[in-house]
C-alpha cells in the first residue's frame, strides 16, 4: 500500500507540473503573439470588400487533395466564401458530397502515375491550390517522395501549361531542400521546383503543427499535437494553428495583392490571415 500512495503522489505531482508547465508557456506565447483586436476587425471589413471585387472577375480555380484534412476545410470555406464561378476538385477517386452547396462541384479523376494522359483536367484554371500529400509511414519513403513531390510537381506543370496563373502550395514550417530530415527536404524541394515554373503568383503556405485528429500520423506529431491543442487552449502560439485557419488563410491570401510574385507565409502570418474573415 505504502507503494501505491508513493506512486500515486508521484503520479499526480508529475500531472500538476505538466499542467503548471503548459499554463506557463502559454502566457509567454501569449505575450509572443498577442492579437490586437481593433486590426482583425479593420481586416475582415476590408477582407469583404475584396470578395466581392474578386467575385466580379469570374475565375475558376481547382484543388488537389480535397479528401485530406486541409483539402476538405479549404473545400468548404471556398464554396461558403464563393469566390469563384467555378470550383474544380482533381483527385484519384470521385468523392461523395451531401448537400447543395456541392451541386455545381466539377469532379476530374486522374491517375497520379499517368498525369500526361489527363493534361485536360488541368486546362482553363485561373488559380491552383494543392494540399495533396502523405505520410512515410503510410507510403514508405519513396512513396512519401513521389507523392510529395512528383505528383505535386507534375500537376503544378500541367496546370501552368494549360493556363493556372496563381498556384498556392500547403508546405510546412521548417521546409528547406537542403535539410536533412526527409519530410523538410522534400518539402522544400518541391517549393523550389515549383518557383522555377514561373507563375505569375505563386504561395507558399508553411503551417506549424496542424492541431487536427489526424488519421495517420508522423513520428511524433500526435504528441505534439496533443500539447500544442492544450497550450492553444489557452492561447495563440506561434508553432501551431488550427487547420480551419489554415483554409481561411489561403482563401483570403487568395484576394490580395502580393508584393512579389513568390510568396511565403510562415505560421504568424497565416494565422494573422485566418483571422481575417471575422468569422
Amino acid at each position: 500500500m505504502g507503494v501505491v500512495k508513493h506512486l500515486v503522489c508521484g503520479l499526480g505531482k508529475a500531472t500538476g507540473l505538466v499542467s503548471v508547465s503548459v499554463l506557463v508557456i502559454a502566457a509567454v506565447l501569449s505575450y509572443l503573439d498577442d492579437p490586437d483586436p481593433v486590426r482583425v476587425s479593420s481586416m475582415a471589413e476590408d477582407m469583404k470588400t475584396l470578395e466581392e471585387n474578386f467575385r466580379q472577375r469570374n475565375r475558376s480555380c481547382f484543388l488537389l487533395g480535397a479528401s485530406g484534412e486541409t483539402g476538405s476545410l479549404l473545400l468548404q470555406e471556398l464554396l461558403e466564401r464563393n469566390i469563384f464561378s467555378k470550383i474544380t476538385i482533381i483527385g484519384r477517386r470521385r468523392l461523395t458530397f451531401e448537400g447543395k452547396a456541392y451541386e455545381n462541384l466539377v469532379q476530374e479523376v486522374v491517375d497520379f502515375e499517368k498525369l500526361d494522359d489527363y493534361a485536360a483536367a488541368f486546362q482553363g484554371h485561373d488559380v491552383g491550390y494543392c494540399c495533396l500529400g502523405t505520410t512515410r509511414a503510410k507510403a514508405g519513403a519513396d512513396g512519401f517522395f513521389r507523392v510529395d513531390h512528383d505528383y505535386v510537381l507534375k500537376s503544378a506543370e500541367l496546370a501552368k501549361a494549360g493556363g493556372c496563373s496563381q498556384f498556392h502550395l500547403e508546405s510546412s514550417r521548417g521546409a528547406d531542400k537542403n535539410s536533412n530530415f526527409l519530410y523538410l527536404k522534400v518539402k522544400g524541394q518541391v517549393e523550389a521546383d515549383i518557383e522555377a515554373l514561373d507563375f505569375e503568383r505563386y504561395s507558399i503556405y508553411r503551417p506549424g503543427v496542424l492541431l487536427v485528429d489526424r488519421r495517420e500520423s508522423r513520428p511524433g506529431e500526435w504528441l505534439a499535437r496533443k500539447f500544442f491543442g492544450a497550450v492553444s487552449a489557452v492561447c495563440s502560439t506561434p508553432m501551431s494553428i488550427p487547420i480551419q485557419v489554415v483554409a481561411k488563410a489561403m482563401v483570403s491570401n487568395t484576394l490580395r495583392q502580393p508584393e512579389q510574385k513568390t510568396e511565403i507565409l510562415e505560421n504568424k502570418a497565416i494565422g494573422d490571415l485566418g483571422k481575417s474573415t471575422g468569422k
